[in-house]
């Protein structure tokens, strides 16, 4: 099968856009499928530019510019011509908003079947930074979203939760399709190497159990809930990720520890040097460093809103709390706070156990066998429709 994929975000950038499109590539690379990438490309004085290639895949950057530390690709015809030299049998589309747009009004222009990834709350996102304009905004943008995702053959949500707000706001043809994690990379034996030892006696000198957060620093991830943590005898609050809101959760959280941006191996010794994980943007359409962490053999607290409640099961691999009550995530952590050899270090080897053997069932070739079946189902549905 020829794959075109049209995404919002790619490398350098680092997000949950760009991790699911780099594994997809990964694995239908391994499956003996051909695929092309068009993305956003970054400027030619950027210390890191867009790839020409991926997994042995050819990467078309197209004109964007910066947004608020984001590269928007700008909508062009190039894209029409990129995908005639290409002549692919599908289109995924991930996270349309503005270049995905384009590229779903070309597939149809086209005739080539397309598949869209709905992977951000770009409404509640909109909500939260538009000021007394928020509401009105936010349905604006639910409006564009249902107009982008018209132009799919189907739309692909990763969570029960994202898929009703899609229901809710009649955005047409949509299916359930999860995310996969990478187990071998993230997984417990890596607390007993070498590296994740010295990064955790770095951390912890005292012994202290160490509540570990990996993902953007930015205001939609409602990081200021940490500040209820701060505080906690014995603790550690550790904090992996880049973003805007660096400086004032430094302000914020004058205890806490900040690693910066991480990938790779250096980021599976992170998490493996964490005893607790912790999220707390109640935004997430999915959750992918919920899924890392369990992974990784992490007890994980969380908000009990959008993707996170598909993911944690309370009492088994972790705990969700309620975002709108004061200090229930102190609640939630408390009870995981301890030293080894105590209650608290059993009940997180008893739920990160069960959180390693939950999610070893979805690794990322295994959700890509579900993709290819859901291009497989667009291809006959768009032939359907044009007979």
């Amino acid at each position: 099968m020829r794959v075109a994929i049209v995404t919002e975000s790619f490398l350098p950038a680092l997000n949950g856009v760009t991790t699911s499109v780099c594994k997809v590539l990964e694995c239908l690379r391994d499956q003996g499928h051909e695929a092309l990438v068009i993305a956003p490309g970054t400027s030619p004085w950027s210390p890191v530019m867009t790839p020409e290639h991926y997994a042995g895949f050819p990467v078309h950057a197209v004109t964007s510019v910066p947004v608020r530390q984001f590269r928007v690709g700008l909508p062009s015809y190039e894209i029409e011509t990129v995908l005639h030299r290409f002549r692919p049998d599908v289109m995924h589309v991930a996270s349309p908003f503005v270049l995905g747009m384009r590229g779903l009004t070309a597939a149809r222009a086209l005739g080539i079947p397309s598949v869209a990834i709905y992977q951000t709350d770009m409404p509640s996102y909109i909500r939260q930074h538009a000021g007394p304009a928020g509401e009105l905004t936010a349905r604006a943008t639910w409006r564009w979203i249902r107009r982008i995702h018209e132009q799919a053959d189907l739309t692909l949500a990763p969570s029960t939760s994202a898929l009703r707000d899609l229901a809710e706001h009649q955005v047409p043809r949509i299916a359930l399709w999860g995310r996969g994690v990478d187990a071998d990379l993230f997984h417990p034996d890596r607390r007993r190497e070498p590296a994740t030892t010295a990064l955790r006696d770095r951390l912890a000198p005292r012994g202290e159990t160490l509540l570990g957060y990996v993902g953007r620093l930015a205001p939609e991830k409602e990081l200021h809930r940490l500040t209820e943590l701060a505080g906690i005898p014995g603790t550690r609050l550790v904090l992996v990720g880049e973003g805007p809101s660096r400086e004032m959760l430094q302000a914020q959280l004058p205890g806490a520890v900040f690693l910066g941006r991480q990938e790779g191996q250096e980021l599976a010794h992170a998490y493996a040097a964490f005893d607790v994980f912790v999220h707390t943007g109640t935004r997430e359409t999915f959750g992918q460093t919920l899924q890392e962490a369990s992974a990784t053999g992490l007890p994980v607290v969380a908000p009990r809103s959008g993707g996170p409640v598909d993911l944690i099961e309370p009492g088994r691999t972790g705990d969700l709390f309620d975002p709108q009550r004061r200090g229930a995530l102190r609640e939630a952590v408390l009870p995981l706070v301890g030293s080894e050899g105590t209650d608290a270090a059993a009940l997180r080897a008893r739920l990160g156990a069960a959180g390693r053997h939950r999610v070893e069932e979805r690794s990322w070739p295994a959700l890509v066998d579900q993709l290819v079946e859901h291009y497989t189902h667009a291809i006959r549905g768009a032939a359907r429709s044009v007979a």
